[in-house]
């Protein structure tokens, strides 16, 4: 039966171009989880996009004397160059600044409202006496409370993960002051509205501690913050959450409600709502192209309804729930949220709450939040301000992206902080790309070409060293895609390469390149094992190398094209247009499963899969770190 898998990796603030933290954490996982569940033949929806809300935005904005949507406009058709180029197959990259997303987050809003889990009340909140302004999360700096980390945000400590109000910072200070100034902090009253969580803190602790399958720190995250000092009967963790702020960028209150023009929907609350707002707006693209998603479009026929409606199809569980139908396995979708781990409050209990809400139980939450650590660069953290950061638009100008796929899967950061350093990605590149699974395949390859009439040797009767190669190849499709499929990326792709020594070994052995001077049926049939390896190896590695292993399924003689397509698209809608990226998968005959390469079967050219690199970029690259652009 075929499974409905919705993944999706968390959206970034687009204040600035994107590093390879960004990648390592959310982009890259999701995409080789979603490019297997494609190959075995799920059905998948893959959407995110550019959070170009809030006050990242509205902060760089205003240090560049720009609107924030100039802003956000500039840095997100920056990241989706990058996305494309990199290989990130989502189905659609929006962004949040569209008709489409405010109207559904005023929907959510609105509904919440009316049912009684959103409620008006007058707080404090810090006010900026120089600037004559409110200052909201992170227009306020300070020292944690919980950890005293020295730069804590006013929304959230980005060092211990905790929630923050800026009320609570230890000697706040004024991001609006310029360098040298002291701005005078006052508290004073403000109306806000309020997202009253602890209506939910019961279902949704009935509902985290049933995610067994989660990662131990995800769930033990989730349990401590939603226990709080009560028990499990009686849980006391949840507090009401203000969720707009005094801004005139986001996403405006409703009219519904009142009128409230100095005041904006808290980007926390429409960012997740992103999630299902893209859906919607990836149906469009559906309804446009049929061709993109040929289940849709069957689904569309049998249920007879229009395609633009095809978002339900992930958006949709059987029945209602008290704690949502579809939540850890319970109903016939999946949902994956790819998080850092300073992202894991949002996405097990903020947005899970908003559905619970919105959705009545009809609405499937997360099954799984495989957040990851994070990922520093040559033992530092990344900094945009420290300009200590590898900017991934300037790495694929300069690289290729598999290398970096590569690295990024080696050394994801999914259970620890990982560091990023220049030297390691070139010896890792020359000593595992090109020097173990590139020979193995580009030697194989060429001599089967230039020795037996540039195609697959026939095999002569296989022995018992060629069947157990074969049959640990073909063995390694499950493992690789267990691997993946539980979200531990990192054990799937090193033994993939565990499989690529050894097949090395295994031409080592037999040699055939001498072995075809006395006896030409043992070569041939040495080369026709190696290939079948690789054929196999091809596959496993696909969903973390989808560039070579294109390429490869090409040399190897196959039709059609492995790696899809990226589209860039313009959506007009009423009274704006906006660009996105789209994704159109492969349309070679691929699938999760053995070589099927036959002896006799005519092979493509043979190249070279990666360059080898010189050690002289290692100085070359961390020279320019600590530099600006």
């Amino acid at each position: 039966m075929t499974d409905k898998i919705f993944a999706a990796p968390a959206w970034p603030y687009v204040n600035g171009p994107l590093h390879l933290g960004h990648f390592a954490g959310t982009f890259v996982p999701c995409d080789i989880f979603i490019r297997y569940q494609r190959l075995v033949g799920n059905a998948v929806l893959a959407v995110t996009g550019s959070d170009t809300h809030g006050t990242p935005v509205t902060v760089t904005a205003e240090e560049e004397g720009r609107t924030p949507r100039e802003v956000a406009e500039e840095y997100h058709a920056l990241v989706i160059q990058s996305l494309a180029r990199l290989g990130i197959s989502l189905d659609l990259y929006t962004h949040t600044d569209t008709e489409n997303h405010y109207r559904i987050t005023q929907d959510f809003f609105l509904k919440l409202y009316r049912d009684g889990y959103i409620f008006k009340q007058s707080d404090p909140q810090l006010y900026d006496v120089d600037a004559a302004r409110f200052l909201p999360d992170r227009y306020v700096e300070g020292e944690c409370p919980i950890c005293h980390y020295p730069r804590a945000r006013g929304d959230q400590c980005e060092n211990c993960g905790n929630l923050l109000d800026p009320l609570q910072l230890i000697n706040p200070r004024s991001r609006l002051a310029k360098a040298g100034e002291t701005h005078t902090l006052k508290v004073r009253e403000t109306e806000h509205f309020y997202f009253d969580l602890p209506q939910f803190n019961k279902p949704l602790l009935d509902w985290a501690k049933r995610q067994t399958h989660w990662k131990p720190n995800v769930l033990s995250f989730t349990l401590n913050y939603l226990r709080g000092d009560g028990t499990d009967e009686n849980p006391t963790g949840l507090k009401p959450r203000a969720i707009t702020r005094d801004l005139d960028w986001g996403v405006p209150i409703p009219p519904e409600i009142g009128d409230y023009p100095n005041k904006r929907i808290y980007v926390w609350f429409d960012a997740v709502i992103g999630y299902y707002s893209a859906s919607v707006e990836w149906s469009q693209v559906v309804a446009q192209n049929a061709y993109l998603d040929a289940d849709a479009r069957r689904l569309a026929r049998s249920h007879d309804f229009d395609l633009s409606d095809a978002w339900k199809k992930w958006w949709t569980v059987p029945s209602p729930s008290p704690v949502g139908r579809g939540a850890g396995g319970e109903g016939d979708v999946r949902g994956y949220q790819f998080i850092g781990k300073d992202n894991i409050v949002f996405h097990t209990v903020i947005w899970p709450a908003m559905l619970l809400g919105y959705g009545d139980g009809k609405l499937p939450l997360p099954y799984d939040v495989p957040a990851q650590e994070f990922l520093n660069l040559e033992g530092r953290k990344f900094s945009k301000s420290a300009h200590w950061a590898v900017w991934v638009h300037e790495f694929l100008a300069a690289y290729d992206p598999d290398p970096l796929r590569y690295l990024l899967s080696v050394n994801m950061p999914e259970f620890a902080d990982t560091d990023f350093k220049w030297s390691e990605f070139v010896r890792r590149n020359n000593d595992e790309l090109v020097a173990t699974w590139g020979n193995l395949a580009n030697r194989a390859l060429t001599f089967a070409y230039k020795n037996f009439d540039q195609r697959v040797p026939v095999p002569a009767a296989l022995n018992d060293a060629d069947k157990a190669l074969i049959e640990k190849s073909e063995k390694a499709l499950h493992v690789v895609g267990d691997a993946i499929n539980a979200c531990r990326f990192r054990d799937g792709i090193q033994h993939a390469f565990e499989v690529a020594r050894e097949a090395n070994f295994y031409l080592n052995q037999t040699e055939p390149w001498k072995t075809i001077k006395v006896d030409r049926a043992r070569a041939g049939t040495s080369l026709y094992v190696a290939l079948r390896v690789i054929d196999n190896l091809k596959t496993a590695l696909y969903p973390y190398l989808p560039h070579s292993s294109a390429d490869l399924h090409r040399q190897l003689g196959y039709a059609g094209d492995l790696a899809g397509t990226f589209e860039f698209r313009r959506f007009e809608e009423e009274t704006r247009s906006h660009e996105a990226l789209t994704y159109i998968a492969p349309t070679a005959n691929a699938r999760w499963a053995p070589s099927v390469l036959q002896g006799g079967e005519l092979l493509g050219e043979p190249k070279a899969l990666f360059k080898k690199l010189d050690e002289s970029i290692v100085e070359l690259e961390t020279a320019k770190l600590g530099k600006p652009l």
